[in-house]
């Protein structure tokens, strides 16, 4: 797919402890499909229960995320599909325990380029790495306990998907849609980029259901979603009447309805929650 700038948030993106780190790609062409790297810097040890849920909101994309019990030797891996709502994560780790997590944060449409299978009927999922990914993880997992530092399993990964780059599935009708969604900040309709792409609105629904896992109308809207949360979290300017305009809402009521249905939030308490508790680097 073309490049085209677009960099999704978690609905805290400026967290960065013992616990979560993001890393982006070193390999350019690998940045294409995958967002970034993430996880614990390195084993810590679970003090104590925790009670509290994490907010996870729709970012557009899809993880593979390791959970490593160091104390029992243990390794639970699981695959997320796209998510069209935001949903409460809660931690159920054993107290005491040596833990750590690695996990891989896809571009949605960049799933389908290293899967071995389809992705209908993945979105808001939970599956075994296995059932998409037994490639991936017959080469990773039996690695994760030996390399337990962050940056040394990044670079075991990082290596094994470069070598599989030459032989990924590509679809040209899914990588122009969804340049046109990116470029557009997801305002055109699902029949306008059918236009765009030269095919009729219904072979691209089954292509996106296919490929993606996600109609091309909820993918748009989550698109818009996130360059509107972009946009709130750094724009000290923010205004909410020239959002309404440059993305395509009716009016306030509908920019603001429609962000606190993905975000489960209203703006302010977004903004409030994303600083929260975590370490904000300054620069």
């Amino acid at each position: 797919m073309e490049d085209t700038f677009y960099m999704p948030l978690t609905a805290v993106p400026f967290k960065k402890n013992k616990e979560y780190k993001e890393v982006l790609p070193k390999n350019a062409e690998l940045a294409k499909y995958i967002r970034c790297f993430w996880g614990s810097e390195a084993p810590y040890i679970i003090e104590e229960k925790r009670n509290a849920a994490d907010i996870v909101i729709p970012d557009t994309c899809a993880d593979i995320i390791y959970h490593i019990d160091h104390t029992s030797h243990t390794i639970t891996g699981g695959f997320c599909g796209i998510n069209d709502a935001a949903f409460s994560e809660y931690h159920e780790e054993e107290t005491g325990h040596l833990i750590s997590v690695f996990a891989i944060r896809f571009y949605a449409w960049g799933v389908y380029a290293f899967s071995e299978d389809a992705l209908r009927d993945t979105i808001n999922g939970y599956y075994d790495v296995q059932s998409r990914f037994w490639w991936l993880d017959h080469l990773l997992r039996s690695q994760l306990l030996e390399k337990s530092g962050l940056e040394e399993r990044i670079q075991t990964a990082e290596a094994m998907f470069v070598r599989k780059l030459p032989g990924i599935r590509q679809h040209s009708v899914i990588d122009k849609a969804v340049h046109h969604m990116i470029r557009n900040k997801g305002r055109q309709s699902a029949a306008e980029l059918a236009v765009e792409c030269f095919v009729s609105s219904r072979q691209l629904q089954r292509l996106f259901h296919e490929y993606i896992g996600i109609t091309p109308k909820k993918l748009s809207n989550l698109i818009r979603y996130q360059y509107l949360w972009n946009e709130i979290i750094t724009d000290t300017q923010f205004d909410v009447q020239d959002a309404v305009h440059r993305y395509g809402y009716t009016d306030q009521s509908h920019l603001l309805r429609e962000f606190k249905r993905y975000h489960t939030m209203d703006i302010q308490t977004a903004k409030n929650y994303a600083r929260r508790g975590v370490h904000v680097e300054s620069g």
